[in-house]
């Protein structure tokens, strides 16, 4: 707690004074451009990893960075995703796993009903991730089918998205993209797939990122029109 305390102090001795005008326009409403999705494990920071300010990001974080597909839940995850399109009119929207993600890996293992009874019910909206991975990798183990499954979740927790009535009317219209990333903590690389539902084929990083990697390449990652 001292920590946290002399990090209050801190951003209000340092960071706030010197940003005073941005908190001051914040005051007055938000307006964020995308909204990014992503799971709530401490190691991932959306506004450190993709260098943006308060107000740019509208965020939703949870366990594995799950979307329960609509009308399974009367959650803050639903919610959120229709006032950021409704309300907000985000056009844009990024969908964000990570490596060593240890909700797949219970995903997985499939042994936490005893111990932790609400996160095994809260990945049974990962399930397709779970079966996919069964039925689609029974050669692959270990470390290798935990980034299969990692990624795989990502595409399945968009195929959830896109069920909502609000990102369907946008994406039909044209108004609004999806992305799908995977943050890679141990190099600080993220990788780009489509968002489409195809099977995850991408060379992984061997080294510190550089480029963006994509299976459409030629396209914008992001824009912030």
């Amino acid at each position: 707690m001292r920590k946290l305390i002399k990090g209050l102090h801190q951003f209000q001795c340092n960071y706030f004074s010197s940003h005073r005008e941005l908190f001051e326009r914040l005051s007055e409403g938000q307006h964020p451009r995308i909204l990014f999705i992503t799971c709530c494990d401490s190691r991932i920071d959306p506004n450190l990893i993709t260098q943006t300010q308060p107000g740019e990001l509208f965020i939703i974080r949870n366990p594995g960075n799950i979307i329960p597909p609509y009308g399974a839940t009367k959650g803050g995850e639903g919610a959120a995703i229709e006032y950021a399109i409704e309300a907000l009119s985000i056009k844009q929207i990024v969908v964000c796993g990570h490596s060593h993600c240890g909700a797949i890996e219970g995903l997985l293992a499939g042994n936490l009903k005893e111990q932790m009874p609400l996160v095994y019910d809260w990945l049974k909206y990962a399930e397709a991730t779970r079966r996919i991975i069964k039925e689609n990798y029974p050669n692959i183990e270990g470390e290798n089918l935990l980034n299969l499954a990692i990624e795989e979740n990502v595409l399945v927790q968009i195929e959830n998205l896109r069920s909502y009535p609000s990102v369907a009317a946008k994406l039909y219209s044209g108004q609004l993209n999806i992305y799908a990333w995977v943050y890679k903590i141990e190099t600080g690389g993220v990788v780009v797939y489509s968002a489409e539902r195809c099977p995850i084929q991408v060379k992984h990083e061997e080294e510190d990122f550089e480029e963006w990697q994509a299976i459409s390449p030629g396209e914008p990652v992001m824009s912030w029109d």
